[in-house]
């Protein structure tokens, strides 16, 4: 086959394109059922963009680390100055100020900083010395990219993108070797402010989300009513759910955000416990994908890059999953590749095409293009 199959198209990941492609496709029959047996609105888009995000990730592929190593600070500038006009001129909507209207595309600058703060983040380690980092020099720049694009969100609000940015971000700064010392006293010092920040800095609207999540039952009609719906949805699915097409909860309104945020919710009522594992199972084979590229990886950059992209996931996939389950405040994430949504899918597959260019390109190579 080698014969007939040009090199650029036998060399991409293929077991991986194909693992995404059913994943998306499961997710088309998840929106397809929540629209009450019709393709539109969402289940037909969700499918058109993922074809979109997937070519754009293939073509990413192309690109060697030279290429993000040059465009690392540049993007995190550029993506900085975005959120400064969605506080300008962004566009509202839900009560937010998230997306930013340039015309030919309307996106949400936040969601493209999960990425840029991993790629900017990496490249600053990168250029650092060895024998540097464990000094002050290595942990103050690391708070300076922080900063300014986390304060940005936090007036958008946006208090699960503003974790996820943070995450990511001490994730990187973790696996290129600062003290682990830092961390558990960064972590007593959040347990330890945290009462302050609830009272003092959280919104209205946040402060219920937490006494929400510490218990929905308090209110099931009004602050608990999302948890309270959702772990209906899930509980009544049973071990093999109800069957498609025959949800309840989503087919009756019960469930807002079927399609979305609570996805997975609306999963499990008509597949059950046997769907969530086959979902599970599919995210486990793209995590183990994606740690396998920063193993594999020759360069320090590409190691803590793909590190931090694969994290980056990985925490989309556990928030959300604990979101709808109650184990976590409703923030607002979606679950890759089942839930309707333009910005969380194309900052997801931006992450997949890096992942798949540095595990074409894993050593140091010429050029910036192949």
């Amino acid at each position: 086959m080698s014969d007939f199959i040009p090199a650029p198209i036998a060399q991409l990941p293929w077991k991986t394109i194909l693992l995404l492609f059913v994943m998306a496709s499961f997710g088309f029959v998840v929106l397809y059922s929540a629209a009450g047996g019709s393709v539109s609105p969402w289940a037909g888009l969700h499918m058109g963009r993922f074809g979109v995000f997937l070519a754009m990730a293939v073509v990413m592929s192309r690109f060697k680390e030279s290429f993000w190593k040059t465009m690392a600070f540049p993007t995190y500038i550029v993506i900085v100055i975005m959120l400064v006009g969605v506080e300008l001129l962004g566009a509202v909507g839900g009560g937010s100020q998230r997306w930013l209207n340039l015309g030919f595309i309307r996106i949400q600058p936040s969601e493209l900083m999960k990425v840029a703060i991993i790629l900017a983040v990496a490249r600053f380690y990168d250029l650092l010395p060895p024998s540097q980092i464990r000094t002050w020099g290595a942990i103050w720049p690391l708070f300076a990219l922080l900063a300014l694009p986390c304060a940005l969100i936090l007036l958008q609000p946006d208090l699960g993108t503003t974790i996820t940015v943070f995450v990511g971000a001490l994730t990187v700064a973790f696996l290129a070797g600062l003290p682990l010392r830092l961390f558990i006293g960064g972590g007593a010092a959040v347990a330890v402010l945290a009462p302050i920040a609830y009272f003092f800095a959280l919104e209205d609207y946040q402060q219920r989300r937490v006494t929400t999540f510490l218990n929905p039952e308090n209110d099931p009609l009004g602050s608990g009513y999302h948890i309270s719906q959702s772990k209906i949805a899930i509980g009544s699915g049973g071990l093999f759910g109800k069957g498609f097409l025959n949800g309840t909860q989503s087919h009756l309104d019960y469930l807002p955000e079927g399609h979305t945020d609570f996805v997975f919710a609306t999963m499990a009522e008509e597949w059950g416990l046997m769907g969530g594992v086959v979902v599970l199972f599919c995210f486990f084979l793209l995590f183990r994908w994606g740690l396998g590229v920063a193993m594999k990886a020759k360069t320090r950059f590409s190691q803590l890059t793909a590190a931090g992209l694969t994290v980056t996931i990985f925490f989309y996939v556990a928030i959300n999953l604990m979101m709808v389950m109650g184990l976590a405040p409703v923030v607002g994430i979606p679950l890759p590749f089942l839930s309707h949504g333009g910005s969380s899918m194309m900052t997801i597959m931006i992450c997949v095409g890096i992942l798949m260019s540095i595990d074409r390109h894993p050593g140091r190579q010429g050029g910036a293009f192949e």
